[in-house]
Formats: structure tokens, sequence, C-alpha cells
């Protein structure tokens, strides 16, 4: 692991700016800031509205330098990361991404996150949690090095039906570039990947290049409108994606304090990615020895009120389950939730959650029903296109 102890002293700077944060400081006028990882990171830019119009009508750019990104290396790292991970790496290839997770011993999620296999030998692992003590056990009898490279990469995403038009007129050709993949280009990596369901990449460079990069960016965006957004918009976006979120959707296991909070990626709705017939891995045994408890469920509620931290009934009687995230969905017009509630019933069409709504100054209880949504909330085709659209 990287020694950052002469770079960032926490008592005098608790956290950490990242490479474009004199960019960001000067847009952010209402100092709408928090945390991430241990960095600043912005949550808007005086407008979220605004921020989610433009990641479903333009383009934007989101600073995500603070994600926690890990090289693994040697020749060992893929038989390593075949046996941490839940898909099977040998099918990855050179220049392409995998979504994937892993878990303890007894099958529960600890993080999910994306796989990139830059070369033969050569992985980077981007995910929310820290989890290098892991990394490095279960590196132990493998010819692999794991080391954070979070400071040593800015990165930005680049979200929006414009961000192809962007990366042309900024000199960086992404026709050809199909999802999950990845190219070079003038010391950006460029990885056709993002978090809000949506045409987008990400672009991941050095420290130094961050500021002409993010100026190169904004310059030729102008005439499509791109604009900077906060963590605010995006968290409305991934919604409408369906996607989840660690600490917020489950509790990454080894934080559980509870035996009964951590979840397996079956429960989670991850279970297409288990790749059963490549031999052992981590949890392996336990995932196939367990029966679900739990299903992480995509509920449409009735009304225009957000249903976050709900519980979840059948039949207005019996609690089944909790929301985890909820909005009132500007895109898609509908009042949108994620929730884990009983497995038996993650298809019961009779589904409830109670809402407390404020009415002028007091709180109204709305019981609203919940249908299950098969499929994501926001899915439009232009995300898988190749080549993308240049709007």
């Amino acid at each position: 692991m990287k020694d950052t102890s002469t770079t960032h002293r926490p008592w005098e700077r608790p956290l950490l700016q990242t490479p474009f944060h004199p960019r960001l400081e000067a847009l952010n006028h209402e100092a709408d800031w928090a945390p991430w990882s241990g960095w600043q990171t912005a949550l808007s830019f005086g407008d979220t509205e605004m921020e989610l119009s433009a990641i479903r009508s333009t383009a934007t750019l989101y600073d995500l330098t603070p994600m926690v990104k890990y090289r693994i290396h040697g020749p060992g790292a893929e038989a390593m990361l075949n046996r941490l991970t839940l898909r099977d790496v040998t099918k990855l290839k050179p220049g392409r991404v995998q979504y994937t997770g892993w878990c303890d011993d007894d099958g529960h999620l600890l993080d999910d996150g994306t796989l990139f296999r830059l070369g033969p030998d050569e992985f980077r692992l981007c995910c929310q949690e820290r989890h290098l003590p892991w990394l490095l056990d279960s590196a132990i009898g493998f010819d692999a090095e794991v080391t954070e490279v979070t400071e040593e990469i800015a990165a930005l995403a680049l979200q929006g039906p414009c961000s192809a038009w962007v990366l042309a007129e900024a000199g960086f050709d992404v026709s050809a570039l199909r999802p999950f993949g990845i190219m070079e280009a003038g010391g950006v990596m460029i990885s056709r990947t993002g978090f809000t369901g949506d045409l987008g990449y990400e672009l991941w460079t050095s420290p130094d290049q961050a500021l002409p990069l993010w100026d190169r960016l904004i310059q030729a965006g102008a005439p499509r409108g791109i604009r900077p957004i906060g963590s605010a918009a995006l968290d409305i976006a991934r919604i409408e994606a369906g996607f989840i979120v660690a600490g917020v959707d489950f509790v990454p296991a080894e934080q559980a304090l509870r035996e009964d909070r951590a979840l397996t990626p079956i429960e989670l709705g991850l279970g297409w990615m288990i790749a059963w017939e490549k031999g052992h891995f981590t949890g392996r045994r336990a995932l196939q020895a367990a029966t679900p408890r739990w299903a992480l469920v995509r509920l449409e509620v009735e009304g225009n009120v957000s249903a976050e931290g709900a519980i979840v009934y059948r039949g207005k009687t019996r609690e089944v389950g909790t929301v985890t995230s909820a909005i009132w969905s500007p895109t898609t017009k509908r009042s949108l939730a994620l929730a884990v509630i009983d497995a038996k019933l993650a298809e019961s069409p009779d589904l409830w959650v109670e809402i407390y709504a404020m009415r002028e100054l007091r709180y109204v209880k709305l019981m609203q029903r919940a249908r299950p949504a098969p499929r994501p909330f926001f899915a439009p085709e232009r995300r898988r296109a190749t080549p993308p659209e240049m709007t």
C-alpha cells in the first residue's frame, strides 16, 4: 500500500481534495460538500434537478477520483482474482471490464465493483469500500501483488446522451468502443462504464493531467450545455437505473454488527454473475448450501411521495421488509424504490409501503401500494448502442 503519511496529515486537513478541486470549488457557490472515503466531494452545484436533467438530456461531469482503486498484478493475478470474485476472470480479455462482486467465507457480499483487465497480468479493481487487508490475505499463495492506487489516479465520469459527441469534439474517437470496453488516447484511459444507466464513459488519468482534461471537456461540451454534477443527482440517476450501493442497499459483510444483516449476492439480485462452473471461489460452498431469506426488489409506488426509509407490508398488516433507497423520479414520473423484503414475497401483488409525509407541519401516514418491477426503471437503448449516438 502506498505510504501517504507525507502527503496527507489528517490533523492538518481532515479531508483530501481531488486534483479537480480548484474547478469544482469555483463552481460550488453554495459550498455543498460531503465526505467520501476520506475525500471532499460535491453533493450538488446548486440545482440537483437541473443536474439530473443534464444526465438524461445533454452531458455531465462527475469527479470520480475518491472511488477506491487497487492495482493487482503479477503472473498469479488472474488466478487470485478468479478465487476472490464471483465471475470468471479467465473470460475477461485485456481491454475489457467486468462488473463483479466478492464474498466472505459465509457467502455474504463484501462489496461490488468494476474489474479492469489492462493486460495479461495487470488488473485494476474499483469499488466504494476499502478492502486492502482482505485483498492482501486473498493474495497469499498467489504470485500477485496488491497496491492501493487511489491517490495516483484522477478520474471523471462523463455521462449523458451527448457524452460521445463531447469526447469526439475533445479529440477522442470512441465510435468503436463497446460497453465495458477500454481504450487509451493521449495519456487518458477511457472506459465505456458508468453509474447512471445511460450512455456514458469514465476517464482515468494522472493527477497532473486532471485540470487540462477537465478544461478540454468543458470547452468541447459547451455547445451541448455540459455541466458538473454532484452526488445527489447521481444518486437519483442510479436509483432510476436500479443500481445498488454498499452501505445503503446492503451492509458490507465485514461491517455488519448483527449476523442477520449481511446478505448474499443471490439475495441482492446478483446471482446472475456467479460463475459456478469455474471451480472454487471464496464463499462458494456457503452460497450453494444457503436458502435465500431476503430479496432485493425494485418497486413502483403509487402516488408522488418518496418512500425513502418506509416499512414494506404485505396486505397492509404484516411487516415484510424495508425500503433502502427511494425517489420521486423526474425522468420516469413515478415514485421508485429499492427494498429488501422476505424472499418468499418478492413477486407478491399485495405489497404496501408505509410513508409519513409532511403536510403543513404535520406528518400524514400514507399506505401506498407497491408493485414489483422486473426490469430497471430506466434503460434507454442508447446506453448499449455501438457506435454510440452522436447527438
